[in-house]
């Protein structure tokens, strides 16, 4: 089991490598981490570069023990800092379309989850309190509801956009439509399962184990095809695959109980 937790570990921080790469070798914001109207701001070129390389440092710290868990807590902070920075300010203020077009979200969620994640990987780490930090630990236990509201949320949009998202699915299968609304009722089922602390386990490992064939059947094929088009969207969105894997996989095996479950229970 330890093994299988050094492994969801490894795949989040793999992820933040391959992202801080991008940020380095495009020197722009992706669009999941900035808000594209802000785009315009001065010195973004050059804040993308350092912000490239503070995500390659993080991934390696990550492996440090006595920084690790300190890492993924500022980490898990600033992606919560920029999803309400950027994305919330210009869906509430900015986006000129309706808000709840849940298609709207598919990028700010994805930051949302990100952060969540990042809380998950601190919470695995069973390390004692340094109190630098309090704010974010305090947040820690509650990390990944993000992470799967934003789960629950594309299980939503696979259903309602099932005829978009058909051509996600690998040639080689049949019926596309069919394979588009199951992973979208898999999806709602799991992260609300969760959310719930029903069956946390087994449904996390389960809900890991389809992501990661999903990086390997839809998203590896589709990042080789085309490496760098797009800002590297391809690419990138295999490693969100690839961390989204590795997130649950810690939820399964590191988080016994919803923490907001035992909180309600303690109030009886």
């Amino acid at each position: 089991m330890k093994q299988l937790v050094q492994i969801g570990r490894a795949f989040y921080a793999v992820a933040l490598f391959v992202y801080g790469c991008q940020q380095v070798y495009f020197g722009s914001f992706r669009d999941v981490f900035f808000s594209v109207y802000q785009h315009h701001l001065p010195f973004l070129n050059a804040f993308a570069t350092l912000f490239g390389f503070y995500l390659i440092v993080t991934g390696a710290l990550l492996f440090v023990p006595s920084t690790r868990k300190k890492a993924a807590l500022l980490l898990g902070g600033i992606w919560l800092l920029l999803f309400l920075g950027t994305h919330m300010t210009y869906e509430l203020i900015s986006e000129p379309n309706k808000l709840y077009h849940l298609g709207l979200w598919t990028t700010p969620l994805k930051e949302l989850a990100l952060a969540g994640g990042a809380f998950v990987v601190a919470y695995s780490f069973r390390t004692p309190s340094t109190g630098k930090l309090a704010l974010l630990e305090k947040i820690m236990p509650y990390g990944n509801l993000f992470f799967l509201y934003t789960m629950t949320s594309y299980g939503i949009s696979h259903i309602i956009y099932a005829e978009f998202l058909e051509s996600t699915v690998p040639n080689w299968m049949a019926n596309h439509l069919f394979w588009v609304n199951l992973t979208g009722i898999a999806l709602t089922a799991s992260g609300i399962a969760i959310i719930l602390g029903i069956r946390i386990r087994i449904i996390a490992l389960l809900l890991s184990l389809m992501i990661f064939l999903w990086f390997w059947l839809v998203h590896v094929p589709g990042a080789l095809g085309d490496p760098v088009g797009n800002r590297g969207n391809l690419l990138a969105s295999a490693f969100d695959a690839l961390a989204y894997s590795g997130v649950a996989l810690l939820i399964g095996l590191t988080m016994p109980r919803q923490k907001w479950v035992e909180d309600i229970e303690s109030w009886q």
